[in-house]
């Protein structure tokens, strides 16, 4: 399967580098503004430069196509690579605006091609055991999930803020852990060393059967943590997204209660601790895996243009409420 990436910055050249390692796969071309950069990054992986993507599109003809350029540039780079004949994998959020994510869903359906989203967090092997371990009913009843991911202020981004570049990434664990879409938001959010946009972020969501989200965002903090919690009946499960690490911590009353007497529980207190064994993997070479394993199987891909779409929808509530300090119905 013939591929290339467009945009070769931050997040791009680690598609092409994995690209290029990848069986069945040979990465063709890369694309950047930057001539210096796309002639290095096309030199390490043996892939040809280009400064303009449409004259790659059109000269290369690849299969496949990853987009990681900068958010406003999304639709239109997306909708060329598909009208180019490519399927395409676009970074995190899908687009600027719900219009363009609208564009970029219809037009891909409309060619026949297939259209997936990069929310790597997904793939981290730690969320998925996560993600199993609650479909078997480990838990019990969810009472909430919380999300933090905050550290030091990145200096590539300019033109979103914390909350449009951060939070489409736990806004779709939440939908993917929970199986489930939230029915209101609320948002505090806070400008603080960013020049146009917001740095910080704390989020209210409110789920089906009673379920509360939250998620904490913000540029401003000496030290990078990511982690995922979900809270339930049996104890709390912990992620460690930088580590990817998977922790239990037992509800001491509940864990010697047969299932149905759960549903009468009446106590909580500290019990065992477990931190299971995870077999580390990279997490974006999972996602590429994925998308170029539902092209050759002909099976949807796993994050769907739908799902980022959702994310995006979910996020653009976020900053509306943070503006207005209003609650928003979905």
């Amino acid at each position: 399967m013939r591929v290339a990436v467009i945009g070769v910055g931050s997040m791009g050249v680690h598609h092409a580098r994995i690209y290029s390692e990848l069986p069945d796969v040979k990465l063709v071309a890369v694309a950047d503004t930057d001539p210096q950069r796309a002639k290095a990054v096309a030199a390490r992986y043996g892939a040809r430069p280009y400064t303009d993507y449409r004259r790659m599109l059109e000269k290369e003809r690849p299969d496949a196509v990853s987009v990681a350029v900068p958010t406003a540039l999304h639709e239109s780079v997306g909708l060329d690579a598909l009208e180019a004949g490519a399927h395409v994998l676009i970074e995190k959020p899908i687009a600027a605006t719900l219009e363009g994510a609208r564009r970029l869903i219809d037009r891909a359906r409309q060619l026949g091609r297939q259209l997936m989203v990069g929310h790597v967090v997904r793939f981290n092997p730690a969320i998925q055991a996560l993600k199993r371990k609650l479909e078997a009913g480990e838990l019990g009843r969810v009472f909430q999930i919380f999300c933090r991911r905050i550290g030091p202020f990145p200096t590539r981004i300019r033109d979103v803020g914390v909350v449009i570049d951060l939070a489409p990434h736990d806004l779709d664990v939440m939908r993917f852990l929970l199986g489930s879409e939230p029915t209101r938001i609320y948002a505090e959010t806070e400008q603080r060393i960013h020049t146009e946009h917001e740095d910080l972020l704390w989020g209210v969501l409110r789920f089906p059967e009673g379920v509360v989200g939250v998620l904490e965002l913000n540029w401003l903090t000496p030290v990078k943590v990511r982690e995922t919690i979900v809270l339930g009946e049996r104890g709390m499960f912990r992620v460690d997204d930088l580590n990817q690490d998977l922790y239990f911590y037992e509800n001491g009353q509940a864990a010697d209660l047969p299932w149905p007497a759960l549903q009468t529980l009446r106590g909580v207190s500290e019990g065992c601790m477990i931190r299971y064994p995870i077999q580390r993997y990279e997490p974006l070479k999972a996602e590429l895996e994925a998308f170029i394993g539902a092209l050759k199987d002909g099976r949807p891909v796993p994050v769907s243009g739908e799902d980022g779409l959702a994310a995006l929808r979910l996020a653009l509530a976020l900053v509306e409420s943070g503006k207005t300090h209003q609650v928003i119905y979905l």
